[in-house]
């Protein structure tokens, strides 16, 4: 499997106050609700305003020393991580989530933006305009990817992708978790990469957006996503690489191309509280 990349950054503006609350262990939770609009150029060639909601947990020491420091309307920087849960209801249905958690949480000001760096919602929260929003990941399909069109004739290709992330927890061990990432390409990233299949490792970085429709039962569902803007299709190896890469084995980007994708980092230590959340499917927006 390929060695893991587990990336988010985000700068928008707080929409409400942060909520802070405490697990039975004692551990402190601050749960940070972000907003912001992403600048997208579409097929016709118009580039469009698209918003973005996204949740952030901050934890232990941080969480308390910030608490007090954030109001809603700030805007903020966030350095987070994608973090992959998975229940079964009451019911014996399998349910999973992917949710972030923050690294680090800095207030920023505004910056260069114009004279309304700020946008309204309909429940009259803000919202950064020229925002941040960025995933970047490493790791190996699941399966083979799928491609499909849209009625108006627009190829996407759907990837699944595991990624290994390494740590230690509180108590100094090694441990080892997959976080699975679904990931949406467009239009000619989606045919160029048509022919990925199951175990590639791949390096992906785009939008983290959130998808939501009604299942067979009538409930609403709701999911995480990465949308691309750049693959690159990663060499074999037995730790940088992984099971397979297409032949060619190069990249694509769209609409321009990023910078090169940094080396993954080490492993770390970090909080040990994956069993601490209870399922929590409703966005708080």
């Amino acid at each position: 499997m390929a060695r893991g990349l587990n990336s988010v950054n985000l700068v928008g503006t707080l929409t409400q106050a942060p909520e802070m609350r405490y697990t039975a262990n004692g551990l402190a939770i601050l749960e940070l609700n972000v907003a912001g609009n992403d600048h997208v150029v579409g097929s016709d060639g118009q580039e469009r305003e698209l918003a973005w909601y996204h949740r952030v947990s901050l934890f232990g020491n941080q969480a308390e020393m910030m608490a007090d420091q954030l109001n809603a309307g700030d805007p903020v920087f966030i350095d987070a991580r994608l973090n992959f849960r998975s229940w079964e209801t009451p019911e014996g249905q399998r349910r999973s989530m992917l949710s972030l958690n923050a690294n680090r949480v800095e207030r920023v000001t505004y910056g260069t933006r114009s004279d309304q760096p700020t946008v309204q919602d309909a429940r009259g929260q803000d919202r950064l305009r020229f925002a941040l929003n960025e995933a970047r990941i490493i790791g190996n399909l699941t399966r083979d990817a799928e491609l499909r069109y849209t009625p108006s004739g627009d190829a996407v290709l759907g990837l699944s992708v595991a990624v290994n992330e390494r740590y230690r927890d509180r108590s100094g061990q090694d441990q080892e978790s997959t976080h699975f990432v679904d990931v949406d390409l467009w239009r000619e990233l989606a045919e160029a990469s048509a022919d990925l299949q199951k175990g590639a490792p791949v390096f992906v970085t785009g939008r983290l957006k959130n998808d939501s429709w009604t299942d067979r039962e009538g409930n609403q569902r709701r999911t995480t996503k990465i949308e691309a803007s750049r693959i690159e299709f990663l060499t074999r190896g037995s730790e940088s690489g992984g099971s397979g890469t297409p032949a060619g084995g190069g990249g694509r980007s769209q609409p321009a191309a990023s910078p090169n994708p940094p080396a993954p980092a080490p492993s770390e230590s970090r909080l040990d509280i994956d069993e601490e959340f209870p399922p929590e499917e409703d966005l708080p927006f």
